[in-house]
């Protein structure tokens, strides 16, 4: 008969909520790698042969082919994307749906714990998209730099910002009825289409860029171009773009650990 060693799992919960929730996703690993191959590969050949064939005629962006310049943004999407779904849909599911955390919280592990480890593990997936879309890209001809491969840890950057801030946000939601429309047509489609993506935000009306302004997708998307090719960022700009992103991290974990504390101890 095996014993349960209650200090390793009070040690080590954050970890072992992650390696669940991995384990959980491995059961669809096939759909998982068939969405991350497919879903860029379509979006490429439609913005290569037809949107950035007639701007590359034109001599492209920014001095660059116009999947060049889209690159860090496409990528900080996916990352976004992907990493939203990864923590809503189980934070959901946890507190409500299946009611999993509750049975967690009997355990050693604790609420910050449930959080971090749920946090953790939709980054592992994320990474993995991220890393196929990148090959794409690659394959397509759109990363033309040595440094092209910059995008990757820019676009896990916005990524993990978002997330953060999206648990604490799921974690607060009691009744989805409209959570989920509200984040798909008045966060998630605006941040795509006013953030710089297709073509640089100072083109945009001021009272557009705004909205980029509070994007972690623009923030992110502006490391990304000037890590990855000859993109003019000044030094405060840069400082700034990583400031944004970091204090979303902090500040939605934080808030996180204490909504998913403040809910289990209910």
């Amino acid at each position: 008969m095996s014993t349960i060693n209650i200090r390793k799992v009070s040690r080590f919960g954050t970890l072992h909520v992650a390696e669940a929730r991995i384990r959980n996703m491995a059961k669809w690993a096939g759909i998982i790698f068939f969405a991350a191959v497919i879903n860029p590969t379509l979006y490429l050949v439609s913005i290569g042969i037809g949107v950035g064939s007639l701007i590359d005629a034109n001599k492209g962006v920014d001095g660059v082919s116009y999947l060049t310049f889209l690159a860090p943004a496409l990528l900080a999407s996916a990352a976004i994307q992907g990493s939203s779904d990864e923590v809503i849909f189980p934070t959901m599911a946890g507190f409500k749906w299946e009611r999993t955390f509750f049975g967690m919280r009997s355990t050693p592990i604790t609420a910050r714990q449930i959080s971090l480890g749920l946090f953790i593990a939709a980054m592992v997936r994320t990474s993995v998209s991220v890393v196929i879309y990148w090959i794409a890209l690659y394959y397509f001809g759109a990363l033309e730099s040595s440094t092209a491969w910059l995008a990757m840890p820019a676009a896990l950057f916005a990524g993990a910002a978002m997330a953060a801030v999206m648990l604490a946000l799921a974690g607060k939601i009691e009744k989805e009825d409209f959570f989920f429309t509200i984040v798909g047509r008045f966060i998630m489609i605006p941040m795509f289409l006013f953030s710089g993506t297709f073509y640089p935000l100072s083109q945009m009306p001021i009272f557009l860029q705004f909205f980029g302004w509070l994007s972690p997708l623009w923030h992110a998307t502006e490391i990304g171009r000037y890590l990855t090719y000859d993109y003019p960022v000044s030094g405060p700009a840069l400082f700034m773009h990583f400031f944004v992103l970091s204090a979303m991290i902090f500040i939605g974990l934080t808030a996180s650990f204490r909504i998913f504390a403040a809910r289990l101890e209910k």
